[in-house]
């Protein structure tokens, strides 16, 4: 069985975003980037369900810059078998992503697609349920638990109201939640190793996808600076801060 895993270059999770002074985007110069935590994840289940014996290859797929192949190497030396980098400047929003993403699983025909649940840098959430539309599959998104069965998946999803367990006809797309697994540490001799895996390079236009933005952003602001909470002497002062300052009551 084929697996698919998409995995994105954001800003490290550890980096303090920064706005543009002008308001028009995230800076992201000489800033540190590195994969998406939730792609990791993804990653990592594709590797366990290869090491069960459930899985015979593994192929890491990123659309964006040239330096998402260094994003792919990480992915090559946690496991994957061989990427493939769709390589464009353009910015790439969920939709056009998840068009590539369709293209990509046409050519290569696998049996599983594994992404993040999301993206760090947008928190869009959108690109798994898109690409399971459009390739008319069926998903399981927000997964924690991944059993594969006999032409089926049984995926345990975490829901408001706690867990839920779905049956899906393969081939299907999953998304992963934080609590699937932990992504092991990439060892140097992996890393040495990923460095002679094939990567094969695409474009949008190969593919025959128009990744023009459909949306634009107007603004991007940092979130408003939160007062400093105070100490109330007692339940009265408290009621009445609530009522005549918080305007909650």
């Amino acid at each position: 069985m084929k697996v698919l895993v998409a995995v994105k270059r954001v800003v490290d999770y550890n980096v303090k975003v920064r706005v543009k002074a002008d308001g028009s985007d995230v800076d992201v110069a000489n800033v540190k980037m590195s994969m998406n935590p939730f792609d990791e994840i993804a990653v990592e289940e594709a590797v366990r369900l290869k090491e069960a014996g459930k899985a015979t290859e593994i192929v890491a797929v990123s659309m964006g810059v040239k330096q998402c192949e260094e994003t792919l190497r990480t992915a090559l030396a946690m496991g994957a078998d061989r990427a493939i980098h769709v390589e464009t400047d353009a910015e790439l929003q969920p939709l056009a992503v998840a068009k590539l993403l369709k293209q990509v699983a046409v050519k290569e025909a696998p049996q599983l697609v594994i992404l993040g649940k999301q993206a760090i840098d947008d928190d869009a959430n959108q690109t798994g349920q898109m690409t399971a539309a459009l390739l008319g599959w069926a998903q399981g998104t927000f997964a924690s638990k991944v059993e594969l069965g006999d032409g089926s998946v049984n995926v345990t999803r975490e829901v408001d109201g706690g867990l839920e367990t779905v049956k899906l006809s393969l081939p299907a797309v999953l998304t992963t939640d934080l609590r699937l697994n932990e992504p092991r540490y990439v060892k140097l001799p992996n890393i040495m190793a990923a460095k002679k895996k094939p990567l094969d390079k695409t474009s949008p236009a190969d593919l025959g996808v128009d990744v023009t933005p459909r949306l634009k952003t107007l603004k991007v602001a940092e979130p408003a600076k939160r007062s400093a909470g105070v100490k109330v002497a007692n339940a009265a002062e408290l009621v009445a801060k609530l009522k005549n300052e918080a305007k909650v009551l």
